[in-house]
């Protein structure tokens, strides 16, 4: 995933993928906005929903915007 600053700074915080942070910040940066990732591995699958329960701080969510 690139092109995002500071998303693989706020991942290494979280111990999460960059993915998993852009899945955790969709929701918060527009009420409009829902993510519907898909997936072709178990493993994957397991990424997103583990995404799902990532909080992203305000100063996160402004490195990110």
């Amino acid at each position: 995933m690139g092109g995002v600053e500071g998303i693989d700074e706020v991942a290494h915080q979280h111990d999460a993928t960059p993915h998993q942070i852009a899945l955790a910040w969709l929701p918060e940066s527009s009420d409009l906005t829902l993510p519907i990732p898909g997936t072709a591995s178990l493993e994957h699958l397991q990424q997103h929903v583990a995404a799902a329960d990532i909080e992203l701080a305000d100063d996160e969510l402004a490195l990110l915007t």
